[in-house]
């Protein structure tokens, strides 16, 4: 159990991180009939902007922009989202998962033609660092191209959002939409906690205004979240099963101690204790069982996750599962509730065998034997 909740917990948090190192965890656009790649303008200048700044729930807020297009080398196109980033982009989830190269800098004064692509973009279309890369936007009824230089290649294991995204300066966005210097695609908000994205949401949503529109990751990308509340219900059947299991065992032991020791029952009996005082003496001595147990399946639980977390020995289909060996994640209190959960299910399990010992006769229990 230990090892199951270590490993879906680590899993969701792995995702989480990766989804929000994209986009965020609220989006702040402006409203849109339809789903697109390309959000409509919005003013950089927002009264609400400076509020959500310096929120206590709000790690970082930042501007970005979005223009669909193809990349196209000698023999090979593909189709792209150039997402423009400004100088107030947070670098900190692409750092780690640089493959090669280097991120650039964005200044206010002047334009970058650096871009970071994918590795699995850059094999795709064998690309290198340093190489140049041509794009081609349409802008109303016009096929405008520019040329970039890779300065990077990035890989993050989220194969959906890897081969979509190419990574430049927001004044290209601007350019190819002719936008003005103070207009930009949307806010990008990213939170301390998580669990706060909803309610934060909700919050945003009404601090905005009515032209605009507050989505969250989940909200943006529900296939990805629903397939993780299904690892839940996984979890949840593995949970329930290891605990029928280990109920029927502790049920049986208890049993086989009781028969044991059903002469001592019924001297105790003749000698004048009551049924819930003998109850009491195998529910301690049952207890003790289960909690050297309990004990050593956390030390050996515990031992295998940091083994896990350390040298990530057990690796995964990272095409399949966004990860490339099983995260762990371990946390304090879901120990605690796992472990006060066990003790008071096994206390519960307990007292069905141990009524037997009221229907034991102190007669025909000293005749035992």
């Amino acid at each position: 159990m230990f090892v199951a909740i270590a490993i879906l917990t680590g899993f969701k948090k792995e995702i989480r991180e990766k989804v929000s190192g994209f986009s965020g965890h609220i989006q702040v656009t402006r409203f849109s009939e339809n789903s697109t790649f390309e959000p409509r303008p919005v003013e950089r200048n927002q009264p609400f902007y400076e509020e959500l700044k310096h929120h206590k729930d709000i790690r970082h807020i930042q501007v970005f922009g979005a223009k669909a297009g193809i990349i196209k080398t000698k023999d090979q196109i593909q189709g792209i989202v150039l997402k423009g980033i400004g100088p107030d982009f947070n670098w900190e989830f692409f750092r780690d998962k640089m493959k090669e190269g280097k991120i650039f800098s964005v200044t206010d004064t002047g334009r970058c033609d650096s871009v970071i692509i994918s590795e699995k973009t850059a094999r795709t279309l064998n690309l290198h660092v340093n190489d140049d890369l041509r794009m081609y936007f349409i802008a109303g009824d016009q096929t405008l191209g520019r040329k970039f230089r890779i300065s990077g290649i990035f890989d993050t294991g989220l194969e959906e959002f890897d081969k979509l995204y190419v990574f430049g300066d927001i004044h290209h966005i601007r350019k190819l939409n002719n936008w003005s210097p103070d207009q930009v695609g949307g806010f990008e908000v990213t939170l301390h906690n998580f669990d706060d994205m909803d309610r934060m949401g909700r919050l945003i949503y009404q601090q905005i205004g009515f032209s605009l529109d507050a989505t969250t990751i989940r909200q943006l990308y529900p296939q990805i979240f629903d397939w993780l509340d299904l690892q839940d219900i996984n979890v949840l059947i593995i949970l329930i099963l290891i605990f029928l299991v280990s109920a029927t065992t502790i049920i049986s032991t208890l049993l086989i101690l009781i028969l044991e020791r059903t002469r001592m029952i019924g001297i105790l009996k003749a000698l004048g204790m009551r049924n819930s005082g003998i109850r009491k003496v195998f529910l301690y001595n049952a207890f003790y069982i289960i909690g050297w147990g309990m004990f050593l399946g956390n030390l050996m639980a515990f031992t295998l996750c940091l083994v896990q977390k350390h040298f990530g020995l057990v690796k995964l289909s990272e095409e399949s599962y966004y990860v490339p060996v099983i995260p762990i994640h371990l946390n304090v209190w879901n120990i605690l509730l796992l472990n006060g959960g066990i003790l008071l299910a096994c206390y519960l399990v307990f007292i069905i065998p141990s009524m037997i010992i009221s229907r034991i006769a102190p007669v025909r229990a000293i005749r035992f034997s």
